[in-house]
């Protein structure tokens, strides 16, 4: 009798689901409702699309800042005029601040420009205040190897080219006056000069970016000239900057160094770089509240299918399942519906990130932890919406469940 009760114990009890199992059972629901299922994972697919395409972008942008420190180099000073410790009294580098500049040891290239007291205009009949915001300035022929820029077309200003009425135009400069290519005339300094160059973007340049220039032997000829540099600009090795920072002032002003100042060019793109994606914390916020909607919308449609499918959790029920497997069941469904929209998230996401590089020219970021952390929030978040339905669908009484069907 003892051993008839035991094995009837034993034929009653529960089985074990397989993970195969429990793939099963937690996708038939989502099989059985396409279009819902479609719905109900948009609103996770938007919030993680949001916060991939954000961090892609900001990545993107800072790649591409890294990349031009990389290709520019982080070793360039400038000196330049500070100011004087008497008011209205003007501050003059000497003459001799380029030469003295380049004895200083590890400092590879020297250059320099002047500022002129002129203008440049497209003829002679645009109005004289009418500058358009261009610079003239003074150079001498290493500048262009200094800063590490290229002539986007035509050539640079040479021994030959520098003496005589020539310029090279920045290609804002360029844009701005509406020159095209080399061998046009503009008006500088009350006469015509025959653009020779027009050069390519500098980043660590934007002032040159914005200016004609002109040789500098041909500036004191032809435009009165003092020979006085505005700015020096120097090319070290890396290991030799910041001694060369020490002592440039010095070197440029022996008399009044407190009237020379020393910057870093690229210190501004290294703070771009650094400061990248700042400004993206708001649109992550917003890309977390419609996470955050999107989960409650996946634990609406749970609900909702606890209540539809009462006959069938009554059957299970009746047929043996635990309540434990009825949680696990509906748990599985919600991370599967979550995961789901998670996958659309990361694909979309990365996708406007690489139609804004390419459209940009960046280089295509989205990096590994944007999307294990995108991907790992939906499943938390499909976990802890699918609990308050598991839980409600397991506690379902398997009579009242049948009988209300």
């Amino acid at each position: 009798m003892n051993g008839t009760r035991s094995r009837g114990r034993e034929r009653l009890k529960a089985a074990r689901l397989s993970p195969r199992d429990v793939a099963h059972v937690g996708s038939s629901g989502l099989r059985s409702r396409p279009m819902r299922v479609v719905l109900s994972a948009l609103g996770i697919a938007i919030g993680i699309a949001t916060m991939i395409s954000v961090v892609g972008i900001s990545a993107s942008s800072q790649a591409k800042l890294l990349r031009e420190l990389d290709t520019l180099g982080t070793n360039l000073l400038v000196a330049s005029p500070g100011e004087s410790m008497f008011a209205g009294e003007e501050v003059k580098l000497p003459e001799e601040s380029v030469g003295m500049v380049g004895r200083i040891e590890g400092v590879q290239d020297v250059g320099a420009t002047a500022d002129l007291d002129a203008t440049v205009r497209r003829t002679e009949k645009v109005d004289e205040d009418d500058t358009g915001g261009i610079a003239v300035k003074a150079t001498t022929a290493g500048l262009l190897r200094v800063l590490r820029g290229e002539v986007g077309s035509g050539s640079w200003l040479n021994a030959a080219t520098g003496r005589y009425p020539s310029a090279v135009l920045g290609h804002v400069a360029a844009e701005r006056l509406g020159i095209t290519e080399p061998g046009r005339q503009v008006w500088l300094g009350g006469r015509y000069f025959t653009v020779v160059g027009i050069l390519a973007p500098l980043p660590l340049a934007p002032e040159i970016e914005r200016s004609a220039l002109v040789g500098w032997e041909g500036a004191k000829r032809l435009l009165d000239f003092d020979g006085h540099p505005t700015s020096v600009y120097e090319r070290s090795a890396d290991a030799a900057v910041e001694d060369v920072r020490k002592v440039m002032a010095a070197t440029v002003d022996p008399q009044n160094p407190q009237n020379v100042r020393v910057t870093d060019p690229s210190s501004a793109l290294r703070a771009k770089a650094a400061t990248e994606g700042a400004f993206s914390s708001l649109l992550l916020g917003l890309g977390g509240i419609a996470l955050l909607v999107g989960g409650v919308g996946v634990a609406n449609t749970m609900i909702i299918s606890v209540l539809e499918r009462r006959y069938e959790i009554g059957l299970r029920r009746s047929l043996g399942a635990t309540r434990g497997q009825i949680r696990i069941q509906f748990v599985t469904e919600s991370l599967m519906l979550s995961g789901l929209g998670g996958l659309a998230g990361v694909a979309l996401g990365a996708a406007a990130t690489g139609v804004y590089a390419h459209s940009g020219g960046l280089p295509w970021v989205v990096p590994l932890w944007a999307v294990a952390g995108g991907f790992g929030a939906t499943l938390v978040i499909g976990t802890v919406a699918g609990l308050y339905p598991a839980v409600r669908a397991s506690r379902l009484s398997p009579t009242l469940a049948l009988h209300a069907a």
